[in-house]
């Protein structure tokens, strides 16, 4: 899930203003963590048993709930709210996250493959930050191609919910863990070269990236490294 970009010329950008909005997203960005985490922590308590009588009733509370929000979020960009409707969207998903969690927990090595996940999620994201963030390369090339592939993973997520292959998921996974650390050297790109200059709307589009990225590599690890109970 990626909100709509807004269009600016990089040209009309002060370097100052960019070098702002990229300390400012940072700074953001991890403060988001913390309702994420607090979310995490009551999902992974949360009987979800209500979910699972239907295989399209998780999936449309978190996408209503999620792109509800994002609309909110972008409607109030310009103003205090919109930080408020990023944190509350931030504890959503958290809490969105219980189902794989208490899955994942369930598993003898659980808790190991979870601090995996993160700690690979937080490396990825570390590593390519800073290669967008110093080299030269304007990678806004890629915008195109990462939607296209962006809808592609969420038609193929939307059918498997349908279909529900093991092997398809994990192949969808696998894509998505590129395709998000496409975007992310995407993101950060454009706010250095000028191309997002509202740090809410910034530390959004940052946030689905590493989100994601977690869910899926999540994924990976627990089907290839997983031992059950």
């Amino acid at each position: 899930m990626q909100p709509d970009y807004q269009s600016v010329n990089p040209a009309n950008v002060d370097v100052s203003i960019q070098n702002r909005v990229l300390r400012n997203t940072y700074m953001l960005l991890g403060i988001t963590m913390i309702p994420t985490i607090l979310g995490a922590l009551i999902g992974t308590h949360m009987d979800f048993t209500w979910a699972m009588g239907s295989r399209w009733l998780f999936p449309l509370v978190f996408l209503g709930g999620a792109w509800g929000l994002m609309f909110a979020i972008q409607a109030t960009r310009n103003s205090s709210m919109s930080v408020v409707l990023l944190l509350a969207l931030t504890g959503f998903m958290g809490w969105a996250l219980g189902p794989i969690l208490q899955y994942a927990l369930h598993l003898s090595n659980g808790i190991e493959i979870i601090t995996l996940a993160a700690g690979g999620t937080s490396i990825i994201f570390l590593s390519l930050a800073t290669i967008a963030s110093t080299t030269k390369r304007d990678f806004s090339f890629m915008g195109k191609f990462l939607f296209v592939g962006l809808i592609l993973v969420f038609v193929a997520m939307l059918a498997n919910i349908f279909f529900q292959i093991p092997a398809f998921s994990l192949a969808i996974s696998g894509v998505a863990v590129l395709l998000f650390s496409g975007y992310i050297l995407y993101d950060v790109s454009r706010i250095v070269h000028g191309g997002e200059t509202n740090y809410v709307m910034a530390t959004l589009k940052l946030y689905l990236d590493i989100y994601n990225l977690f869910v899926h590599l999540l994924n990976i690890l627990m089907a290839v490294l997983g031992n059950r109970r």
